[in-house]
């Protein structure tokens, strides 16, 4: 004001109508004359870590940064919102721009109507649940009742701006809540045009196509305050604070989660990921426990397997030689030398691990039925019950419209829009099936190249480990047997190759997708769902395939053997140990999925403490809200994409082969307690607040699950079958055990076959042996007249293996129908709150419009008999009241 140059100025933009450019003027005048200390942040009171404009009162439902602009912000203010740019001079960096949208009460009134949002408008006198019995014991795992419930229960109807009187607003500035207002304004953004009213470009529209084009750099809507402390201005609410405080920190990880504080502040999208993930989890526990009680059950039977001792004997296994198991540099070998790994097998590999798969078949139901049961109860709870797909979710997508410049008649709309020929949509298709081929048999080709790596390294291992005249082999030898050494290693190089071929799969899945050009966002999110999950499908599990019902199964004899490649390969089949092959699918399982998980969250834990450090770096005094938020990450459309597929990779992992590993789900739990606060964690302090979007389900992914349940059941079974050796020692037990007395004893001779090793070709003889040897199969002898052919007991084994598998399915499967018919998938509880909420609703809007209508008769009756007072006659009462109505 002591300026006259400068008072003017302030003076000719107030005349011009240009007042959000009044700070610019005055920061750059200022710093033009060198004002002696005037240029300091806080030089118009505004507080830098504010989420509403300078004036205090306008709140920030959405950011663009930006380095040029177009006709967008010019239409942005024709469709009602109010704009303020912040200068780059004012930001970090110099160079870039921040443009402050403002959604006031008309805006949000009218597009509330447009969308159907649900608003409250009388609080519910529905009683609410009994509590528990025992509910005491839960109290140390319990949030506070604030956080848990941050709303009233109220009683909602879809926003009608006619009948504004008709709702519950106390306050217009807050009636939305800030996730309602950054929905509003994003579906705004998404479909504002950016051309000029005298050039009608239909397809430039949409802050999508400038974000891609670069024109603006970024859009996102602000989080409420820092996640380490409140915000300073007492309007804010600090829900971020308050989930960062009781639901991202480590420490928190036996609570239960602020669901609807989540669902408040990222939406309802978010919040029924957190909740499946954390219904998962629990459910997980009694899975763990059973997997527990399983492996328990193994380790206290240690000392009743008499088929290990058997192995172990000297007198019965360090008599028995076997057969070599490569040609040429494997050399005979001790039927005891496998001791180990036979005591190691039989703590998977018991009678408690049939009945551990049968409970996992009927595990798998009930948490798919109760999910929907607690899915249904967050559709009535949040509103959701009556929900369709968002329009934006159908909205055609920017590069659909770009690519396809053919035109047709949309008999919905009667407008012309773009479409793809059904010539260039089928091409496109074969490609994308002929790419999805080749990449599929990439990964079948790896698998190929690590079983042709075991054939080829197991000789090696044999040829080191059978010199017992060095210590050192001898040491190693007597704790890891060739098969051993070469699972483990095989399983770390697949491990390996499993990571290289994600990355890669990643960008081909979208690149695939990209190419098929889907009409809108949700068939292009289910498209690119189903490729990369069938990519990850092939990739984590063939491997576990391979072990579980090919090897082995393919051997031939002693004479006769199969080859990978024929015999010009030289790479023999792999046989499995004389306890089965089920030990080594333990440790192909343990080293992919337990690798995988560790994986995952050390490069979440080192990213999240990286960008940590990265946010407390810069001064709070001139680090302003909408640049802090800018520096996070920008959450994508496929950020809860990456989120379930990998939980779901993980469900296959403790489903599809747990008879092999009654652990696995123990080691999924201890993941998921961490993952449930990692991705907490990021969410809250490493990614921009995501635009609030809703869904009433997991989508896809449940469709997923099922069939991932239902093919378990079969995997489950064909393990128990065909990999484990239960069946051939229960047959053994009750059919071809000798004497009258039901005993495992004699089983190991009886499993074992002879071969005559003077008919063994010299191109797979050894160098020394001894005579006879052994082999596991049940074939006749050397000189019978069937010899080296399957006898009656192979047969008897078959047909009681084909015998479990049916049985086994039939019962899991009446079981799981069962089930699944009397859980019903909504709780009745349920059902009837929402009818009783429904018949409400409807009275309470007659009873609305029945007072309305009296007001509007009774004004119009007080109004006919003011104007019949005036004129010389006047009708009478009852023919006023009758012409009005």
């Amino acid at each position: 004001g002591s300026d006259p140059l400068l008072s003017e100025v302030f003076t000719l933009t107030v005349d011009r109508n240009h007042m959000r450019h009044v700070s610019y003027l005055f920061i750059m005048i200022s710093q033009s004359l060198n004002l002696h200390g005037h240029v300091v942040i806080d030089k118009l009171g505004q507080n830098r870590d504010s989420v509403y404009f300078r004036d205090g009162v306008r709140r920030i439902d959405f950011v663009l940064s930006y380095e040029r602009r177009r006709e967008f912000e010019a239409n942005l203010e024709k469709a009602g919102l109010e704009l303020e740019t912040e200068d780059k001079s004012e930001s970090d960096d110099r160079k870039t721009y921040y443009l402050k949208i403002h959604a006031p009460w008309e805006v949000l009134a009218t597009y509330a109507d447009v969308l159907k949002i649900k608003v409250p408008f009388k609080a519910s006198d529905i009683p609410k649940a009994r509590e528990v019995p025992l509910e005491w014991l839960t109290h140390p795992f319990r949030l506070p009742d604030n956080i848990m419930r941050p709303e009233p229960d109220y009683f909602t109807a879809p926003f009608d701006k006619s009948k504004v009187d008709f709702f519950l607003i106390d306050d217009k500035d807050t009636f939305f809540p800030p996730s309602t207002r950054n929905r509003i304004v994003y579906y705004i953004l998404t479909r504002c045009p950016y051309y000029k009213e005298d050039r009608k470009e239909k397809d430039k529209t949409g802050i999508n196509r400038l974000l891609n084009n670069g024109t603006y750099t970024s859009a996102y809507p602000l989080h409420d305050c820092k996640y380490w402390k409140k915000a300073q201005d007492m309007q804010c609410e600090s829900e971020r604070y308050h989930l960062y405080r009781y639901w991202a920190r480590f420490l928190c990880f036996y609570k239960e989660q602020p669901l609807n504080l989540i669902k408040k502040y990222y939406g309802e999208k978010i919040g029924i990921y957190f909740a499946w993930l954390g219904f998962y989890t629990e459910m997980l526990f009694f899975a763990a426990v059973m997997g527990v009680i399983c492996f328990v059950y193994g380790v206290l039977s240690y000392e009743d397997n008499i088929t290990s001792k058997e192995i172990c004997d000297l007198e019965i296994g360090g008599r028995i030689v076997m057969c070599p198991l490569c040609d040429k540099k494997c050399s005979y070998w001790k039927l005891n030398s496998t001791c180990l790994s036979s005591w190691q097998s039989h703590l998977f590999d018991n009678e408690g691990t049939v009945f551990f798969a049968i409970f996992m078949g009927i595990w798998v139901t009930l948490f798919l039925e109760f999910w929907k049961r607690r899915q249904a109860r967050l559709e009535y709870e949040w509103d959701l019950v009556d929900f369709e797909e968002e329009q934006q979710q159908l909205q055609i997508r920017p590069e659909y419209e770009l690519k396809c410049t053919g035109r047709r008649l949309n008999r919905i709309t009667q407008e012309m829009e773009p479409y793809l020929p059904f010539p260039s949509k089928c091409a496109r298709f074969c490609l994308s099936g002929a790419t999805v081929l080749f990449w599929t048999c990439l990964i079948v080709a790896c698998i190929m190249g690590v079983i042709a790596y075991r054939l080829a390294v197991y000789a090696a291992f044999a040829s080191v480990m059978k010199d017992s005249s060095t210590s050192k082999i001898q040491l190693v030898g007597s704790l890891i047997t060739p098969q051993l050494a070469t699972s483990v290693t095989a399983s770390c190089i697949n491990f390996v190759i499993i990571l290289i071929l994600n990355f890669l799969y990643e960008h081909v899945a979208i690149w695939i997708t990209d190419m098929e050009i889907p009409k809108t966002h949700l068939e292009y999110e289910n498209k690119l769902t189903m490729k990369m999950f069938m990519f990850q499908f092939v990739n984590y599990y063939s491997s576990c395939f391979y072990v579980a019902f090919f090897k082995g199964q393919f051997v031939g004899y002693p004479g006769n053997y199969t080859y990978m490649f024929g015999k010009w390969s030289k790479l023999r089949n792999e046989e499995c140990a004389p306890g089965g092959c089920l030990i080594e699918l333990t440790t192909q399982l343990l080293i992919v999925m337990a690798g995988k998980q560790m994986v995952g969250n050390v490069q979440e834990a080192l990213l999240n403490w990286w960008g940590s450090r990265k946010g407390r770096s810069h001064p709070e005094s001139t680090y302003s809200r909408w640049e802090q938020d800018h520096d996070l990450q920008n959450f994508s459309q496929f950020g809860l994409f990456y989120e379930y597929l990998e939980m779901v990779i993980q469900f296959g992992f403790i489903t599809l082969f747990v008879a092999s590993f009654p652990l696995a789900p123990l080691l999924a739990l201890f993941n998921n307690i961490l993952e449930v606060r990692v991705d907490a964690w990021k969410f809250t302090t490493q990614f921009r607040r995501p635009v609030a979007a809703k869904s009433r389900n997991i989508g896809a992914w449940e469709e997923i699950l099922n069939v991932v349940a239902i093919l378990s059941v079969v995997t489950n079974a064909f393990i128990m079958a065909f990999t484990s050796d239960m069946i051939p020692r229960l047959v053994y037990l009750y059919a071809y055990h000798p004497g009258s007395e039901a005993t495992m004893r004699g089983y190991i001779t009886n499993s074992l076959s002879l071969y005559n090793i003077s008919q063994i070709p010299e191109s797979n003889l050894p160098e020394a042996g001894e005579n006879p040897s052994c082999y596991r199969d049940y074939r006749y002898p050397p000189g019978h007249e069937k010899q080296y052919t399957h006898n009656m007991q192979f047969w008897h084994i078959l047909a009681a293996k084909l015998a479990f598998i049916i049985i086994m399915e039939h019962v899991v499967f009446v079981v799981k129908f069962f089930v699944a018919w009397l859980i019903p998938d909504v709780p009745t509880e349920v059902k009837a709150r929402i009818k009783r909420e429904r018949f409400l609703v409807q009275e309470y809007l007659h009873n609305y419009e029945v007072e309305k209508l009296k007001m509007q008769l009774s004004q119009s009756f007080c109004l006919s008999t003011e104007t019949a007072s005036l004129l010389p006659s006047s009708p009478s009462k009852h023919q006023v009241l009758s012409e009005c109505i």
